[in-house]
């Protein structure tokens, strides 16, 4: 059998339904349109088996926690995703399985740490790492447009020309593509050398989305504005960062830093273990604890969470706190485990 493919938006912003037999998958859902989405599964006769995510998305608010606690069903995304609210971590070239038909994730940073690609037969879903003439952005925090032009070259191209591409968006009224004609006529990559696609990207100039504000971190973070008052996402980019063996390096000094962990208590004593010495004081409480930190604004203070994106939000709140000396564990937990250092658990 094989995967039917249905965008069921009928926007600009794609959500994709994958149905095996009487299997499905959602990727890429709408906050807003959770009731459309029910309706379309109950009118279809499917069973919803879980939601796929391409990447952290800055555009539109993702599932909330009640959303999942209603579907019932995983949340999957890629191992770099920063969410807590994520049930699957996946890697590169995993398989996953609706009904008996197979999904491959492809690895394809770029527009974010965390974008994927699912492959499946006959065709490819790109979310925003390519869409039909262009390709995502790249200067959200974590962006990498080099990295992106390599997913793009080397993992995307090297698909059959006759593999159908489904994109996260479009602007122009196209609905899908194939790969052959993306590499013969899109001209963010036609005739392009890596050099020249970074170069132009960088120049790009494009305004923040207008929901990037309400979104991003409530995506990354998997709390709510009533639940915390974010920095403005223009105060992220202002965070000074930190390599893990750089922080490693100054853990043995004599003024060694405060190691603030804003992750939830559950991933503390989690896969990733916490560094010994960390107190952990979760995003949603960061600010009602302030004065008890009051004692630490004099010294460095490290921030960390899963994959550096809630712990850039506790930084730019501790900076608006008064706290000067603050850095970002660049990479977070993901990034200090990969670095072979200690853990506890």
């Amino acid at each position: 059998m094989t995967i039917e493919v249905s965008e069921i938006n009928a926007t600009n912003c794609k959500t994709y339904l994958l149905a095996s037999g009487r299997h499905a998958a959602l990727v890429d859902p709408v906050r807003e349109r959770y009731d459309t989405y029910r309706l379309v599964l109950t009118s279809r006769e499917l069973t919803l088996e879980m939601v796929l995510e391409t990447h952290t998305h800055a555009d539109h608010l993702m599932f909330d926690r009640a959303a999942k606690q209603g579907l019932g069903v995983p949340v999957i995304m890629h191992r770099a995703s920063p969410s807590p609210l994520v049930d699957r971590h996946v890697d590169d070239n995993e398989v996953i399985l609706v009904g008996d038909d197979r999904i491959t994730v492809l690895h394809t940073p770029g527009h974010t740490p965390d974008s994927v690609c699912y492959r499946v037969d006959g065709a490819v879903l790109t979310g925003d790492t390519l869409m039909i003439g262009g390709s995502g952005r790249c200067d959200f925090p974590g962006g990498d447009a080099g990295a992106q032009f390599d997913s793009v070259t080397t993992r995307l191209f090297t698909l059959p020309d006759e593999t159908v591409v489904w994109p996260g968006h479009d602007y122009r009224g196209k609905t899908s593509s194939t790969i052959g004609e993306q590499k013969r006529t899109n001209p963010r990559f036609l005739g392009k050398t890596r050099d020249m696609y970074i170069d132009a990207m960088g120049k790009l100039g494009l305004p923040f989305p207008e929901k990037a504000q309400q979104s991003l971190q409530v995506n990354q973070s998997g709390f709510e504005t009533s639940d915390v008052a974010f920095p403005d996402v223009s105060d992220l980019a202002a965070l000074d960062h930190v390599r893990a063996n750089d922080v490693a390096v100054r853990l043995r000094e004599a003024s060694a830093p405060l190691l603030l962990d804003v992750r939830e208590p559950e991933e503390f004593t989690g896969e990733l273990g916490h560094i010994e010495g960390a107190l952990l004081v979760p995003l949603d409480a960061l600010e009602r604890r302030l004065p008890k930190l009051a004692g630490y604004v004099e010294r460095d203070v490290v921030v960390i969470c899963r994959a550096g994106a809630r712990s850039a939000s506790a930084g730019a709140i501790l900076r608006r706190a008064g706290f000067q000396r603050v850095l970002n564990l660049e990479g977070g937990m993901l990034a200090w485990t990969r670095a072979g250092l200690p853990v506890q658990r």
